[in-house]
Formats: C-alpha cells, structure tokens, sequence
C-alpha cells in the first residue's frame, strides 16, 4: 500500500512527470493507493479543476484515510521528537498517517520527511520513501 504526498497527487495529472509514470507503473501492478485527509485537503485547494478531481478519485478509488486520533497521538510524537519545528507541522500528520496504516509515502518531497525516518517512516529511493 502506497500513500500519494500532495505533490503526486498533483503531478500525477501532468503526463511525463516521475510521479505520472510512477502511479502508472503502480496502477498496473495493482499496488493500493491511498493518500490522506490532510493531502486530500491540500491537493483539493488547488488549484486543480473538477475533472482534476475526478482523476484522482478514479486512481484512489476514494481510498482517503481520515485523519483519526491514532493519526494525531502518532502525529505529536513524530513532531515533538523532531524539535517541534513549526515547518513539519503538516508534514508530521502525513507522515503519521502512513506509518499507523502501515503504507508507504511516496513524496517528491523528500527533504520535508526525512526527520521522520529514524522514527519509523520507511523509504526506498530518491524519489519516493517506502
């Protein structure tokens, strides 16, 4: 199970982009998708138009995890143990997000999530962390 970062969300609708080509390959190994309520948020303030939307919601197939109470406890763990660095706010509840479900994060991003790593967030390659 893989969670798309806001920015593969939005690149995954601009043809010849890493994360295009990725979601493809992803896509046609039948690998889930998912993503969260806080990148769903993001990618759907835009901006992007209806059938943006439309796109994304066919690839995800409406797989958005809400953002619970385990999400926010993991969250402020991650957040207080990175010197609660007002910049990995955001970051950390996505982060969160994909180590209580047990995904991957794919990112173009990777700088933003590298704090996260030692605790717990797993990654493979430049482009997108597993």
């Amino acid at each position: 199970m893989i969670l798309l970062d806001t920015n593969y969300l939005i690149r995954m609708l601009v043809n010849g982009t890493q994360e295009a080509e990725r979601v493809s390959e992803w896509v046609r190994a039948n690998e889930p998708l998912i993503t969260s309520s806080i990148c769903w948020y993001e990618f759907e303030s835009g901006p992007v138009d209806a059938e943006g939307i439309s796109l994304v919601t066919g690839v995800l197939r409406d797989r958005i995890i809400p953002f619970t109470g385990d999400h926010a406890r993991e969250a402020a763990r991650l957040y207080n143990n990175t010197g609660r660095q007002r910049r990995l706010r955001i970051d950390a509840m996505i982060a969160a997000t994909a180590i209580v479900t047990g995904a991957t994060l794919a990112t173009a991003n990777s700088g933003d999530f590298e704090p996260f790593i030692p605790l717990g967030l797993r990654r493979t390659g430049k482009l997108t962390f597993m």
